[in-house]
């Protein structure tokens, strides 16, 4: 499976911090790779440097076998968009909203965007202040679309909302997945990771644990260990006992 993304002794501070450790990791280039670990581990730097928001201190970043330091920061991410944990929607209506990012778009590609992720393309001319949470992040994947990424990163994008608009969110993301676009999804939350990943990346204090398939129950020992809490000595850990992965979520009201 060819590379999207590849990080090459990767390390990120923030004055005194070290918010990525000499991270090394292949992210490929079709699926869902989820990214997962707890608040702090570095997951969603690891985002941020995938699309040029962050910019590391050692080591490299390579997009399609390039040097991520050399392209173009807008041009780049215009090719992989990016959807944040709270949606973001500006003043206006959704069109408006769409026409941000690409503002030649007509009204035709907007109703098919919109109908993409789907909201009634009816909403076009609603303002956008008026959509209900799990409508507005919608409306900014939408938004992410107008450029015609390559791939779409998703940080924390369902945290801040129910059920039902989560579930919605992660249909949207197989179906990306399934028509050729790559995810990459970053969570905290186990149930999440065992429905959306076909690649999974297990992060814990801004290094790499574990990395490769999905449903390998090799990543057990690490899932667990970069979701304890409270934190426990890195060098050695083994499971109380594996992981089910095929438990039912008892906090999905689906």
């Amino acid at each position: 499976m060819s590379a999207l993304f590849e990080f090459d002794d990767v390390s990120l501070r923030k004055q005194d911090m070290v918010v990525l450790d000499r991270v090394t990791v292949s992210i490929p280039g079709r699926g869902v790779t989820v990214v997962i670990g707890a608040s702090g581990a570095g997951k969603s730097s690891l985002l941020r440097c995938c699309n040029r928001l962050e910019a590391p201190t050692g080591g490299i970043v390579r997009f399609h076998g390039e040097d991520l330091s050399t392209l173009p920061p807008l041009a780049h991410r215009r090719c992989v968009a990016m959807v944040f944990q709270a949606p973001t929607p500006f003043p206006g209506t959704v069109l408006d909203n769409l026409r941000a990012v690409t503002p030649d778009l007509d009204i035709d590609t907007g109703a098919e965007l919109l109908a993409r992720v789907g909201l009634d393309p009816a909403k076009l001319e609603r303002s956008a202040d008026s959509l209900s949470g799990g409508e507005a992040q919608r409306m900014v994947v939408a938004r992410a679309l107008t450029t015609d990424p390559e791939v779409l990163l998703a940080d924390e994008a369902t945290s801040a909302l129910d059920a039902t608009a989560t579930t919605r969110l992660e249909e949207l993301a197989r179906t990306f997945a399934h028509g050729g676009m790559p995810v990459v999804w970053v969570t905290h939350d186990l149930h999440q990771m065992r429905r959306l990943a076909d690649q999974l990346v297990v992060m814990r204090s801004g290094r790499v644990l574990w990395s490769g398939a999905g449903d390998d129950g090799e990543a057990d020992a690490a899932i667990e260990l970069a979701l304890c809490d409270p934190p426990a000595v890195d060098d050695v850990y083994k499971p109380q006992q594996p992981i089910d992965r095929n438990a039912p979520d008892r906090n999905d009201n689906n």
